[in-house]
Order: structure tokens, then C-alpha cells, then sequence
């Protein structure tokens, strides 16, 4: 079923208020297995609604009309799709019951005729109940098209549609959906990759998305019961991860499993520490760390060391040599790291330097950084390039660099001590 979603209301358009009920549609129609391939926004104009409903009329099985059902003149949703269907407007009982009802607790001059409409529905229409305000929606197929109306406040038809709409439209099927995470590859080698998958793919479907730093995807399938959509998105995972390129670049699942947390639970599950001491950072690195819950099992501190001086006072590293290699060096990054950790008595030291703009520094171009990874076995010094990017992503990018370092390393754990 091709749906679309019509949001009617000139306050969208100027931006008066952001249309939250497009997205909460979306979601909850997908969830059904009914995909939206479409969403507009239309002011309250008779003839331009009915020009967009006459696109939406060829294109899609499936038509919603959120907002304009009240009692006012520009409100004028329903008025308009039953001119458009060539139907009739007729009251609807509950919904006068429930009007009656609302207004005889108030001053008679507050009814106006105006509020009349609110409980009216199109000739043969299925009425949906409002179950916290007094304009009642509707659902009616015509022509092969079904058409629902629907309140535009998001209290009103955030429960009718619940409670109301989706009962009518669950086709039996739902949509289920896998979520793979990727850090060192970019979304265009990903896809280039991919390319036969993507362009085949019919169900279960696969999607990118870039973030900063690094590239998801959606594997979706629409399935009636659990175990049949999880081995149709398991068969299409294999096939992603026949790549090995690709496979060596999966690091989670989930929308909320993030490098992050998949890094600390590492180190948690291990029962090992961390420290870091930052430069070009300036602590976003032990920020992040900071962020999660449970954290002070494994991280105990570490430095902020911005300036040369810094560098050489708080972590004890010569300021000759600091000055004979520069701060932005493979020499820097491994001493930085090694002290934070000897420092802290930590499993793992982490260091970041490097250039996040915009002036160059020492040579090197923004988007040049130097990791440092310490251990008590070892140390090393890794060069990452953000280059192009926005000081801000540089900052994030390296971290999310250091973070995947560590997470690498971990696999490995037996050979840190």
C-alpha cells in the first residue's frame, strides 16, 4: 500500500509551527507494514488542496489529510475533500452527542453554527472518534483510494489514530527492522560496495545513513510473524558481510548502540581501565567517557594538556624534545599517552593531538591528528586525516577515531598486560 500524508494548515508553511504529525504517521503506518512515499504541506486553500489532492488521487492507495477540521472558516479539510469526491457532509451521532454534551455545561452564546462542522463526516465515511477533543475524522475508499481525516492537533490525533486508524488499516503484516554500524569506511564506498544489493533489493530492503564519522544500515523487511523477518534479515546480512572489507568495519547494532557504548562495555566486561590526555580535544574524548552510566568502574581521570607547556608539566614529557618534534607528531601522541597512563596506573592510555583549525599549525593542514594508544606491552602512534572538514567534526572524528582504537585493541585484551 502507497500512502501519502497531506498536513493542511498555512502555520506550517510559515513556519508557525514544525509538523510533528507527519513523522509520528510515518512511524506508526511503517510499523504496519504501509509505506509513506509521500508528504506534503498545503495552506488552507480551497483550490490549491484540491490540486494537491488531485496528484495524490494517481499516486498513492492510501491518502491522509491531517489538520483544517475545525470550527472556523479557514478550517476547511473536510469541506473540501467532499467537494472533491463529490459527497455530501452529514453528522455524525457520537459526535454530536459528545458537542451536545461539551456545550451544555457552557453559556449558550459560546455554540456557535460554526461548531456544527466539527461533527460532521463525508456521506459514507467510517467516523473516527476523537477522544480528547470535538472534531471527528474519517475514513472512506473510493475509487480503489482510501482517504482519512484526521485533527491537526497532536493531542487529538495522536489517540485517534491509535486507537481509531490503525485497527482499520493492519494489513497483518509488520515492518521489522536491523540496524548494522560501520566506523572506517565512508557511506560512498559503502554503497559502491553494495551496489547489486541496493539496486536489486525488493524485500527485505537495505538503506544507508551518513553521520558524522560514520555510516549505518537499515535492513527492513515486512513480515507476519518475528522469526520469518529475522531470517530474511539474516540471509541479507550475510550477504553484506561477505565483503570482508565491510565486515572488518562493523562494529554494532542498534539506533542507540553507539561506538561509545560499545567501547565502555568492553572495558567494563574486561574489568580494565582507561585514561586520555587531549590536546586538540580539549577533554571531549573523557567527555564522552562521562556520559555513561556506570563509568567510574574503569575510568579514574586524565589531562587536558592544550598548550606545550602543559604538555610538559602536567605529563612530565621533556619540553626539548616536545619542541624538537613538535606537538603535532607521532613522537608527541605516544609519549602523551604513555605518561597518562603510567600517571594514572590505568590499563590503557589514550592521547589526541593534531590540528583542528583553522589555521594551520606546525605544517600540518586542519584535519591532521596523531592518536596515541599506551599500554604496558606496548605503544604506537596512529595518523588519522579529517581534512575539509568543520573544526567541530574534526574534534568529534577524532575522538570517535580513538574510541574505535580502543574498541580494536580490546578485541585483543590478552596481549595489553
Amino acid at each position: 500500500m502507497k500512502a501519502e500524508i497531506i498536513a493542511v494548515g498555512t502555520e506550517i508553511l510559515t513556519g508557525q509551527i514544525v509538523n510533528t504529525n507527519a513523522q509520528f504517521l510515518s512511524e506508526k503506518l511503517a510499523g504496519i507494514g504501509v509505506d509513506v512515499y509521500f508528504q506534503t504541506a498545503v495552506g488552507d486553500n480551497e483550490q490549491r488542496l484540491l490540486s494537491v489532492l488531485e496528484i495524490a488521487q494517481k499516486r498513492s492507495d492510501l491518502v491522509i489529510l491531517t489538520g483544517g477540521l475545525g470550527p472556523t472558516e479557514d478550517d476547511l479539510t473536510k469541506q473540501t475533500l467532499a467537494r472533491f469526491l463529490g459527497r455530501d457532509l452529514v453528522f455524525e451521532a457520537s459526535a454530536v452527542e459528545k458537542l451536545d454534551a461539551f456545550f451544555a455545561e457552557r453559556p449558550p452564546s459560546a455554540r456557535t453554527p460554526n461548531n456544527e462542522r466539527q461533527a460532521q463526516i463525508i456521506a459514507g465515511s467510517t467516523p473516527l472518534q476523537n477522544h480528547t477533543g470535538l472534531a471527528v475524522g474519517g475514513l472512506i475508499q473510493v475509487e480503489g483510494v482510501t482517504y482519512v481525516v484526521l485533527p491537526g492537533p497532536p493531542s487529538e490525533l495522536k489517540p485517534m489514530v491509535v486507537k481509531e486508524l490503525l485497527p482499520l488499516l493492519d494489513q497483518g503484516e509488520q515492518l521489522y527492522s536491523r540496524v548494522l554500524r560501520f566506523f572506517g569506511i565512508g557511506e560512498s564506498r559503502l554503497v559502491t560496495i553494495l551496489a547489486d544489493l541496493i539496486d536489486q533489493q525488493t524485500d527485505p530492503t537495505l538503506a544507508p545513513y551518513a553521520k558524522v564519522g560514520e555510516v549505518t544500515l537499515r535492513l527492513s523487511t515486512k513480515s507476519k510473524t518475528h522469526a520469518l523477518a529475522q531470517e530474511k534479515l539474516n540471509q541479507l546480512e550475510q550477504k553484506i558481510l561477505a565483503n570482508e572489507e565491510v565486515a572488518a568495519c562493523l562494529y554494532g547494532y542498534g539506533e542507540e548502540n553507539s561506538l561509545l557504548q560499545v567501547t565502555v562495555e568492553l572495558l567494563k566486561e574486561r574489568k580494565l581501565t582507561i585514561t586520555a590526555a587531549e590536546s586538540l580535544t580539549a577533554g571531549l574524548f573523557q567527555a564522552n567517557l562521562a556520559d555513561q552510566a556506570g563509568i567510574s568502574q574503569i575510568f579514574k581521570g586524565g589531562f587536558v594538556t592544550y598548550s606545550l607547556e602543559e604538555k610538559s608539566k602536567m605529563l612530565g614529557i621533556p619540553k626539548e624534545d616536545l619542541e624538537k618534534h613538535g606537538v603535532v607528531s607521532a613522537f608527541t601522541a605516544e609519549k602523551m599517552a604513555e605518561q597518562a597512563r603510567k600517571l594514572t596506573d590505568s590499563t590503557l592510555g589514550v592521547s589526541l593531538t593534531g590540528v583542528a583549525g583553522p589555521d594551520s599549525l606546525e605544517g600540518h593542514p586542519p584535519g591532521t591528528v596523531f592518536i596515541g594508544l599506551s599500554s604496558s606491552k606496548a605503544r604506537q602512534a596512529y595518523l588519522v586525516s579529517a581534512r575539509g572538514r568543520s573544526r567541530q567534526d574534526i574534534r568529534q572524528i577524532a575522538v570517535l577515531h580513538a574510541l574505535n582504537l580502543v574498541r580494536k585493541t580490546l578485541l585483543n585484551a590478552d596481549d595489553l598486560v
